[in-house]
């Protein structure tokens, strides 16, 4: 673990926390330090901050721990991968249920990062100087199937981080929720940071204290004590579908964490997935929509409500 020490510099008044690490830290791009920030790792004056956003009034000391790579998560490893697109720039995957993103701790191997190095080495640096990114440009839960875009350069990644950034990428989800919506079609606005009782978790929030979050749903089809939906993420918080459902009292099945602590129907894990995304391909610019089926495991539960 190496450490940065910043004096607060005086031209830094009234900007945000993360513009200053990033100008500051030439090795940092502006959304590694948001990560940082957002994963307890900066603090100002021997206090930790988790919000990228804070403005610097005072002068005051920044600490900026940066963790070393994990040699085993940049490990390359023959995990099979259900590639649905593939050119010079980019790769989407449609990512398993049960395959944690990143390496961290006690998932250190079998990971997205180390199947996509089995897939194609070269990637190890790409969007991150620490190598332990290989190119992945946004996240999914572990428990959550579906579309994962990896960028195969430089230019690609930062490109792709910018439509993201920019509410560009349209990104749709099917999920199924205990109960019923108030309305067939809705949109749910509510902010997202982390539980005030407990770090570890996110929680719906008073804006003062979490970030703007907008999601869209559609009912799709209804039974009895479940509706299956469709949802368009607007903004990209995380456990954003999870957190803003729960929030209407129908929270996702299978989500033990913010719903259910006993599922309500034989599932394994949480019934989302990452079905649609759109976006401009990096160099051309032209738009292209993927596509994802739902996995077998959510399939076998629609049936089974539906007989």
């Amino acid at each position: 673990m190496t450490e940065r020490v910043i004096t607060f510099p005086s031209a830094a008044a009234g900007e945000r926390l993360d513009k200053v690490i990033a100008a500051e830290v030439p090795e940092l791009s502006r959304t590694q330090a948001q990560r940082l920030i957002e994963d307890g790792f900066v603090t100002l004056d021997g206090k930790t901050v988790t919000k990228p956003g804070r403005r610097l009034e005072r002068p005051a000391t920044i600490a900026v721990r940066i963790p070393p790579p994990d040699p085993a998560g940049n490990l390359p490893q023959a995990i099979p991968l259900d590639i649905i697109f593939e050119n010079d720039d980019l790769l989407v995957i449609n990512k398993p249920a049960g395959m944690v993103v990143h390496p961290a701790a006690g998932h250190a191997q079998g990971t997205l990062v180390n199947a996509v190095l089995g897939h194609a080495p070269d990637l190890k640096g790409v969007g991150d100087p620490f190598g332990q990114r290989a190119g992945i440009v946004h996240r999914l839960d572990r428990d959550t199937s579906g579309l994962i875009v990896v960028a195969k350069n430089d230019a690609a990644h930062r490109e792709l981080q910018r439509q993201f950034k920019d509410r560009e990428v349209e990104k749709v989800y099917l999920a199924l929720v205990d109960g019923h919506p108030p309305t067939n079609t809705g949109r749910i606005e509510a902010a997202i940071g982390r539980d005030l009782r407990d770090r570890k978790r996110m929680a719906v929030v008073p804006e003062r204290h979490g970030r703007p979050a907008v999601t869209e749903y559609k009912v799709l089809e209804k039974f009895p004590a479940h509706t299956f939906v469709e949802a368009r993420l607007l903004t990209g918080r995380t456990h954003q579908i999870r957190l803003h459902f729960a929030y209407l009292k129908c929270p996702i099945v299978g989500d033990t964490v913010y719903g259910r602590r006993t599922p309500s129907l034989p599932i394994e894990r949480q019934f989302l997935h990452a079905a649609r995304l759109t976006l401009r391909l990096p160099g051309s610019g032209i738009a292209k929509t993927f596509t994802a089926p739902l996995p077998a495991d959510l399939a076998s539960i629609l049936k089974l409500l539906r007989q």
